[in-house]
């Protein structure tokens, strides 16, 4: 399956489109985690274990997106859009969303 934050995929050209589909993932984050990224900020550098859950986040929820396309019968995703969040109490949950939308491209 394509999936492109584009508008459309060059060379090809859409024969349906078959709707927005998107998908979500809400990651928590742990006390230890939490722990770390805080000495890292106070010396500076990047804390990698929030980039971990970052990028498993957002693997879930594109991950999602495929699956509901395909279910549609499409064969790409364009225009997707991807948006981060913090929720929860203190902000101790992060929140992937994506969305584009399903076309079968002929």
């Amino acid at each position: 399956m394509i999936m492109t934050t584009t508008p459309a995929i060059e060379g090809r050209k859409v024969k349906s489109y078959l709707g927005i589909v998107s998908g979500e993932a809400i990651l928590g984050a742990n006390l230890f985690k939490d722990l770390f990224a805080s000495v890292r900020d106070i010396v500076g550098g990047r804390s990698a274990a929030y980039e971990q859950e970052l990028v498993k986040a957002r693997e879930i929820a594109l991950k999602e997106v495929e699956s509901e396309a395909a279910r549609r019968g499409a064969n790409a995703v364009i225009g997707i859009d991807l948006d981060y969040e913090v929720v929860g109490q203190g902000g101790s949950m992060l929140m992937v969303t994506a969305c584009g939308t399903a076309v079968a491209l002929e």
